[in-house]
């Protein structure tokens, strides 16, 4: 057998069969493929959970002991003059508390109290007295804290004592009493004399010892007084816990000068 020829396709054709098929097969893979970007699809939504608290740590405790003493300065004036049960007191600290080397109550820092009794000198015996007990600490950030301490000692300026107890009590009016009476007698026993002579003179010194007692039997004693700006001593009865994340070891409180009591009349 003869071979047949070989027959080949002239160069155009062959062009044109590549051309179309660059113009076919993107087609025919774009009809493959879903329309819009290929992603996976979004997990089930789960309502959110409420965020769990932080475990906090409990603070440490900062302990005062029982019968420390804080110098502090008053800011009201008190007197039996006008005093009554439940007024209140007003004091601020005028010497820091350490403890380890740490500034615990800070100059400047507020003591509240409020009388607990109160009593006006009688007119013949009795001398005048009150009572005060304290029961908030203010520190100078705002913490605040229960307190229970009461004064020991106090610089008012005048004869005040205090006892063990907190009791301011006022001086006695006896040595005042004694000069009012003798004032008196000699003023009468004066003035009987120029009228009378010697005779006078007793009649008119009995006249000025009567008009004496009598003043002193219409004049009350010396009033209790603590003027403002007077420094006391207070101790603490019961232990003071403080709560360490409250204290603000960088805020020492400022210095507040201290302006004395005003001089009273001996």
């Amino acid at each position: 057998m003869r071979d047949l020829p070989r027959r080949t396709l002239p160069l155009t054709r062959v062009a044109l069969l590549l051309a179309a098929s660059l113009f076919v097969l993107p087609r025919f893979a774009a009809a493959q493929q879903p329309d819009g970007p290929q992603t996976s699809p979004p997990p089930p939504v789960t309502p959110a959970q409420p965020a769990k608290p932080l475990p906090q740590s409990p603070s440490e405790k900062i302990r005062i002991p029982a019968g420390t003493r804080v110098a502090v300065v008053l800011e009201n004036g008190i007197s039996t003059r006008g005093a009554k049960p439940g007024d209140s007191v007003y004091f601020r600290t005028s010497f820091p508390i350490t403890q380890n080397n740490h500034i615990i109550i800070p100059v400047g820092s507020y003591l509240r109290g409020e009388l607990t009794e109160s009593k006006r000198p009688g007119k013949v015996k009795g001398r005048g007295e009150f009572r005060m007990h304290l029961d908030t600490l203010i520190f100078p950030n705002g913490y605040t804290v229960d307190l229970n301490a009461i004064p020991r000692s106090a610089d008012s300026g005048g004869k005040e004592t205090m006892d063990s107890e907190g009791k301011v009590i006022g001086a006695s009016g006896k040595g005042k009493d004694a000069q009012t009476v003798a004032e008196t007698t000699a003023t009468g026993a004066g003035i009987g004399a120029i009228a009378d002579g010697a005779k006078g003179l007793g009649i008119g010194a009995g006249v000025g010892a009567a008009a004496g007692l009598a003043a002193i039997l219409l004049t009350r004693g010396p009033e209790a007084e603590l003027p403002r700006g007077s420094t006391l001593d207070v101790v603490l009865e019961h232990e003071l816990a403080l709560d360490s994340n409250q204290i603000r070891y960088t805020d020492v409180g400022q210095y507040q000068p201290i302006t004395p009591p005003p001089a009273r009349q001996p």
